[in-house]
């Protein structure tokens, strides 16, 4: 077996800067996805087995350095967040990740001390460590010293039966476990079913910057949730609870809640952040907040992108990669911040009239949606090629110099007809206006035809079909009428 063992980073450690439950256990879901054996040992380093994983990242070596960028990445995100260390400062190897190995979970932590203090590492085998990196020796080191008995295997030395008469059972236990002489047990990090912290703030949050400050810490720990589960975020909920219950005479609902939707599944907590940012922007607090829940409502499994036989573009990039912001991510940042009605996408609709083929929705209710009535994508029409660049909002009727319908000058006929006969299931109950199809409401009975002239250039015009006649009797001859409906760029 082989035992890694990293220190928490120094936010996770200190109740006042994350959410109840959220440290230290959560500090350490993010090394969930190297191995499933990891451990929180005396609430101040983690443990992690593997041996029966490192082969899958690429060896030891390879394994080591990318739990140590893994450990850097969490510890920036919290520093990012706007944690600040107990004592205003944090420790020495923050920015320089600690870590210590061994072929037992004690014999790592023991190293991980050493590397900590700035002290020496010893390159023989665990007896060489000293009696001080065990939790169970440390009340116990200064009669050890006394005795001349400094070391691990110092103490293994001595007599068993004095040293369990004298310092507990515990101790030559604790020993046999580090030494690999005895089996260790350890209770796992394992990840809730469903992600929702809730916390004490350590002030009350009296404006939108204090609750952000307060969703980071739940956020760094979605993240280490997300990556652990290989899914991606698509809804947020943050709900804070207000510490009063009634401002100048008013009853006040006892809590508020906001909901963030993405359109794609993401591991991007600073997307996240930003999107939170602008939405409480855009709240106003009831009264001051005492207590968040930052809730997952729903997520999606990250497909996974095989990497490129290519040299990087950029250095530390991959062939390929993306520069920018996502156009998704942009659409959605802008929707929160301008409101949902400013920001529209067009919609696909299964429907032959050309008016009713495209509608406007907000943006962020079209980015959502994964399956609806629409046309599925990709989907085209084979006569597509022959539909202009713009349509009239509403048909223009032309003019006729005989049969021939005028626009700028007599029109000539290139291509059609192109015949339409649809809308007959509609309901509608208004009568037709001047620019309708025909004068049966809903009904669109067309022929489309391409014209051109040298003044007009090409344009898409139709003839209105007349609808077939009632059986009561004949009606009174009419002419079909003529309609300019779309121009071609």
């Amino acid at each position: 077996m082989h035992w890694i063992a990293l220190p928490l980073p120094w936010f996770a450690e200190a109740p006042a800067a994350a959410p109840a439950g959220a440290a230290p256990e959560a500090a350490g879901w993010w090394a969930l996805r190297f191995t499933p054996r990891v451990a929180l040992v005396d609430g101040e380093a983690l443990v992690l087995e593997v041996s029966t994983t490192e082969r899958l990242w690429g060896g030891r070596a390879a394994l080591r350095a990318q739990l140590l960028q893994a450990w850097g990445d969490a510890a920036a995100a919290g520093a990012g967040a706007g944690a600040q260390p107990a004592g205003g400062r944090a420790p020495a190897c923050s920015e320089s990740p600690c870590w210590g190995e061994g072929a037992t979970a004690l014999a790592a932590q023991a190293r991980l001390r050493l590397a900590q203090a700035g002290r020496p590492v010893p390159a023989q085998g665990p007896a060489s460590l000293p009696l001080h990196t065990l939790t169970a020796l440390r009340p116990h080191v200064a009669s050890l010293e006394r005795l001349g008995c400094r070391t691990w295997g110092a103490l293994r030395a001595l007599p068993r039966a004095g040293v369990s008469r004298r310092y507990g059972a515990q101790v030559l236990r604790t020993l046999d476990q580090a030494l690999g002489d005895a089996p260790e047990a350890h209770a796992w990090l394992e990840l809730p079913e469903q992600f929702a912290l809730t916390g004490e703030l350590p002030a009350l949050a009296e404006s939108a910057e204090a609750l952000l400050w307060g969703a980071s810490r739940g956020l760094t720990a979605l993240q280490g949730w997300l990556q652990a589960r290989q899914q991606g975020a698509l809804g947020l909920e943050l709900a804070w609870r207000h510490d009063l219950r009634r401002l100048d005479g008013v009853a006040i609902a006892p809590t508020q809640a906001l909901q963030v939707r993405t359109a794609q599944a993401t591991q991007d907590m600073a997307h996240l952040r930003r999107l939170l940012a602008e939405n409480l922007a855009r709240t106003t607090l009831a009264a001051p907040a005492c207590q968040i829940t930052l809730r997952l409502l729903e997520s999606a499994p990250l497909p996974h992108r095989s990497a490129s036989l290519l040299p990087p573009t950029e250095p530390g990039g991959t062939e390929g990669d993306a520069t920018g912001e996502a156009l998704h991510q942009l659409l959605e940042r802008l929707s929160a911040r301008l409101g949902a009605q400013q920001v529209q996408a067009p919609v696909l609709q299964a429907d032959h009239r050309p008016e009713c083929m495209q509608q406007w929705r907000p943006a962020a209710e079209v980015l959502g949606r994964r399956a609806g009535p629409g046309l599925p994508a990709g989907a085209h029409r084979p006569d597509a090629v022959l539909w202009p660049t713009w349509l009239l909002r509403t048909p223009r009727r032309l003019a006729l110099q005989g049969h021939r319908p005028c626009h700028h000058g007599l029109l000539r006929l290139l291509a059609g007809p192109h015949r339409f006969e649809a809308g007959w299931w509609s309901c509608a109950e208004a009568p037709p206006q001047d620019g309708a199809a025909s004068p049966v409401p809903g009904l669109a009975l067309r022929d489309y035809f391409v014209a051109h002239n040298d003044v007009a250039g090409l344009v898409w015009v139709f003839r209105e079909r007349l609808p077939p006649q009632a059986a009561e009797g004949p009606a009174p001859l009419r002419l079909p009428r003529w309609f300019l409906h779309g121009i071609f760029g």
